[in-house]
């Protein structure tokens, strides 16, 4: 009888306690792939006002249908799993039952609104008890739910949402690791499971699981146990378990380094959680950038040690998860802090562990033929450290960054690592270092300890970090809130008594500190700091160092500057500070004391000038230049002279404004297009490239062009009074949308010459209407606003294009015979068949693909064209495309058209017609796509 008493008396005071705070009990059961649920829920209104409503998270209907923001997001990311699941793949919410009454709203909605027996006063607190039935979806589209040997559980559970208090705003699953329910006391007890579960709360008990996070529950069910490891760090237990397989070796490596990660971490945050679970998700998601081993078909290239990569992957590993448990956060809008804090212990830990590890690894030190080609690349020198200003580098090059402070939802892929990691932690790596490192961990540590449990407020946090800084890093609040294009410049420098003055200017009217270098002959460095003001121009500042040969501002990317290249003087003389120009085979990232050209080996081929044998002399680098040049002279083994192309173009890209590229550009060109007869082309030209979305596979371009042709002429053609020399402008609009499954482009360009004026338009929209099936569908039209021409040259073509203005990649331009005048261009009329020539007056066509399967394709066209004093005329072709190398290698075979049954006529050879379009510009652009 008295232990009956003590028991019912502990459950009492349980009850009680949960009573006090924000809790979630659960018992939980699967069984063939539904979970089962008795849930109550202890919730505090911390709101201002009476709540009538609460809402629940009903995560699992984010895999119900094609529709959701979850399916959105994956297309984007041009993963169509989802998309095509089938209806047993999808998780559903099946029942609800809330304090035993059924749930009267709809079940497929994210948002669940719980009416409220009464309304909720501010700190009041309310219970209630759900009953539910969740079927879960498959593990290939986020990588929670059922997968081939295991379950994942995260956001599968009905949740209050920590960061709406308000219950109203409308939130959605994205497969974004986004906080819902955080700060929460759990009780998970599952029941009847014979298989191994595993979770970031604490087992208390076989199969019960309780504790308070700051992130999301999650469990794992499996047959497998995974690999548990228990470590003692300032006196206090820890544990760590991987939710996947390792190997003997790997457990042994683990053991060995993460003690050494978590005393490290702990020392500089005084943090970290009683567990920390990693699921193979996480593991995927969060390790270690930019050490994987490159494998080329048969060959293997190790850049760092398997003990290396052990290290820095789990590194990553623990110290995100940390960070992600330093505070009560909301992802969407404190992102940056999170995942800044974390890339500042990494930046650390590789300061400490790593300081002279190259970033290219040991990959520099493996030979080709005898020879270690990457040894000789400025690349090979950077350090691993440098990566982080290096991703900041590229994304800017290409103006598709984006402000720190962006909602994390919006941030492209390549921005959430590029930006809210790497650029935010070097910026609190620069103010660490500035203010000490040892200042900047005991700021850390005090923050965390004071508001380890409450929400974290990003403006407290930096108001507090600049007092702590002495307000150096006072800057950060308002540059979090824009993008930026932050240059330092050293200007000059005069050494009087004993020191060194110099003048730096900056483009910002931030009062941003900066990082001071000075080099010695005998290898030794300085460092000093200064503080900026609060003005956009030049400023004096004294070094006290009158010995340095070298001074340098901001060296290994200290801190995420637009512009290296005037960083820093050489103070010997006035020849040193020329920037040094240097002949290199392999495309490297940019040194900013060096002038680079680049040299390829170029050959081409086209049917008059035979083999093109030449050397490509270039500046284009790794990360992209605003002006950069190309010099193509070729020898042509068919005519025995020098043709070739130049071109230079310089891009001016604003950090914000509407467009995000304008390109000015010119070039020249000259090569063969019938056998002894050459031409000549200089081209003036501009594109605006318009902002975009960073996620958005949305582009718009406007464009203007001046081209000049001069033309070498046949007999025959100077007496019918052929072109010797024409004058062509364009103005056209681009807008293309690469949408995995619904791809759409519309062109419009207006052409003036001397002689005619043409307007001209095209549309093509491709559906994925099944999985790896598409049907295409293009419209085009031509219309001559006048046309005075001597000849058909400027003509629309029906079924070959007119390339008049040699802008077409044709491998025999003026072929009237032969397998060569086959090539097929998709362009103007885009006819597979050979019907009639060309258009002087208007030209309507509509052209349609069809996949049927695999590389075969079925393709139909149909037109309407009027020639001058010739009625309208209706004409068609069908046919069968395979496609070698889709986009880039197809072969037409015409079947029915206008002219008849064509495999029927005695040259049905020479009807058939194919594309040779090998673009390497466009295969990168097509492997780049959902990352920016």
């Amino acid at each position: 009888m008295k232990k009956k008493t003590i028991i019912l008396l502990c459950l009492l005071l349980n009850l009680f306690a949960f009573s006090q705070k924000d809790s979630i009990i659960i018992d939980a059961k699967i069984s063939a792939g539904t979970l089962s649920v008795r849930e109550k829920i202890y919730y505090q209104n911390k709101s201002e006002s009476e709540l009538t409503h609460l809402k629940l998270q009903n995560f699992t209907a984010a895999y119900k249908s094609r529709n959701t923001p979850l399916v959105r997001r994956k297309l984007e990311d041009r993963k169509k799993d989802l998309y095509y699941a089938k209806p047993n793949e999808r998780g559903r919410l099946v029942y609800l039952m809330i304090d035993k009454k059924p749930y009267e709203g709809v079940l497929d909605d994210e948002n669940l609104f719980i009416k409220l027996p009464k309304p909720l006063a501010p700190n009041a607190f309310t219970e209630l008890s759900l009953e539910y039935s969740v079927i879960l979806p498959s593990a290939q589209f986020t990588g929670y739910g059922i997968g081939k040997n295991n379950t994942l559980l995260k956001y599968f559970f009905l949740v209050p949402d920590s960061f709406d208090r308000d219950n109203f705003l409308e939130k959605y699953y994205k497969d974004l690791e986004e906080n819902v329910n955080v700060n929460t006391f759990y009780r998970v007890k599952f029941e009847n499971s014979a298989q191994n579960i595993s979770s970031n709360l604490t087992e208390v008990a076989p199969n019960i699981f309780e504790g308070k996070l700051n992130k999301d529950v999650e469990f794992l069910i499996a047959d497998q146990e995974n690999y548990l490891l228990e470590t003692i760090v300032d006196g206090q237990k820890y544990l760590v378990e991987l939710g996947y397989p390792v190997t003997e070796q790997e457990k042994e490596l683990i053991a060995f380094y993460l003690p050494l990660h978590l005393h490290f971490i702990k020392e500089k945050t005084g943090f970290l959680p009683e567990k920390i679970f990693i699921s193979e998700k996480f593991k995927s998601k969060n390790d270690f950038f930019g050490n994987d081993d490159i494998k080329f078909w048969k060959f293997k290239f190790q850049m760092f040690t398997d003990a290396e990569k052990i290290d820095m992957d789990y590194f990553s590993l623990v110290s995100q998860q940390v960070a992600e448990q330093l505070f009560v956060s909301d992802k969407e809008k404190n992102h940056w802090i999170t995942n800044g804090l974390k890339t500042y212990l990494e930046i650390q830990y590789l300061k400490k562990n790593y300081p002279d590890h190259k970033i290219l690894g040991a990959l520099s030190d493996y030979k080709i033929l005898g020879m270690k080609p990457l040894k000789l690349s400025f690349a090979s020198r950077l350090k691993l450290i440098e990566r982080y200003g290096l991703a900041y580098q590229y994304i800017t090059a290409q103006n598709l960054d984006q402000k720190i402070d962006e909602k994390f939802s919006d941030l492209s892929n390549f921005n959430e690592m590029a930006i809210s990691q790497f650029e935010t932690g070097s910026l609190f790596t620069l103010i660490a270092e500035k203010m000490g490192t040892s200042y900047f961990d005991n700021f850390l540590k005090g923050y965390i300890t004071k508001n380890h449990t409450s929400e974290l407020d990003k403006r407290e946090f930096l108001d507090q970090l600049t007092v702590a800084s002495g307000y150096s890093s006072e800057f950060l609040e308002k540059y979090v809130k824009r993008k930026q294009r932050i240059n330092f410049k050293l200007n000059d420098f005069e050494r009087k008594d004993n020191v060194i003055n110099i003048n730096v200017s900056k483009n910002t009217a931030q009062n941003i500190p900066f990082k001071l270098e000075t080099f010695h002959e005998d290898g030794s460095k300085k460092t000093f700091w200064y503080d900026t003001n609060y003005q956009d121009s030049s400023c004096g500042y004294v070094i006290p160092d009158n010995e340095a040969v070298k001074i340098v501002i901001n060296d290994l990317y200290a801190f995420p500057e637009n512009n290296f290249r005037d960083n820093y003087l050489y103070t010997k003389g006035i020849k040193d500070n020329a920037k040094k120009l240097r002949f290199k085979l392999i495309p490297d990232n940019p040194n900013a004391e060096i002038n680079e050209v680049y040299l390829t080996p170029g050959i081409g081929w086209n049917n008059y000038d035979k083999f093109l044998l030449g050397i490509r002399f270039k500046n284009k680098s790794l990360i992209d230049k605003r002006f950069q040049y190309l010099i193509s002279p070729f020898f042509s083994t068919g005519s025995k002279d020098i043709n070739g192309s130049m071109n230079a173009v310089y891009k001016i890209q604003p950090a914000e404004s509407f467009y995000r590229t304008l390109t000015l550009g010119v070039a020249t060109a000259k090569y063969n297009y019938d056998f002894g007869l050459s031409y000549k082309k200089i081209s003036f030209s501009g594109n605006m490239s318009f902002n975009k979305n960073p996620r958005s596979e949305i582009s718009r371009i406007l464009s203007a062009s001046y081209n000049f042709f001069e033309r070498d002429l046949s007999p025959k053609m100077i007496a019918e009074n052929d072109y010797a020399k024409y004058n062509i402008w364009n103005l056209g609009f681009v807008y293309s949308d690469n949408n995995v499954i619904k791809e759409k482009y519309i062109f419009g360009n207006f052409q003036y010459m001397e002689d005619y004026a043409k307007l001209t338009a095209e549309s093509y929209y491709r559906l994925e209407y099944a999985k790896n099936k598409k049907l295409s569908l293009r419209l085009y039209g031509g219309y001559f606003l006048r046309n005075h021409t001597r000849n058909n040259n400027f003509d629309i073509g029906i079924s070959k294009v007119s390339n008049y203005a040699f802008s077409y990649n044709l491998l025999a331009q003026s072929a009237i015979s032969g397998i060569l005048s086959q090539q097929f261009i998709m362009a103007e009329g885009g006819f597979k068949s050979y019907i009639n020539g060309s258009v002087d007056q208007w030209l309507i066509t509509h052209n349609v693909e069809a996949n049927v399967w695999k590389m075969i394709d079925v393709y139909a066209d149909f037109g309407v064209y009027k020639n001058r004093e010739h009625s309208p005329k209706f004409i068609w072709d069908s046919g069968i495309k395979f496609k070698v190398i889709p986009d880039f290698i197809e072969v037409y075979f015409p079947m029915q058209s206008s002219l008849g049954f064509e495999p029927k006529f005695k040259d049905y050879g020479n009807r058939i017609r194919f594309t040779f379009n090998l673009n390497v510009g466009a295969l990168i652009g097509y492997f780049r796509r959902g990352w920016y």
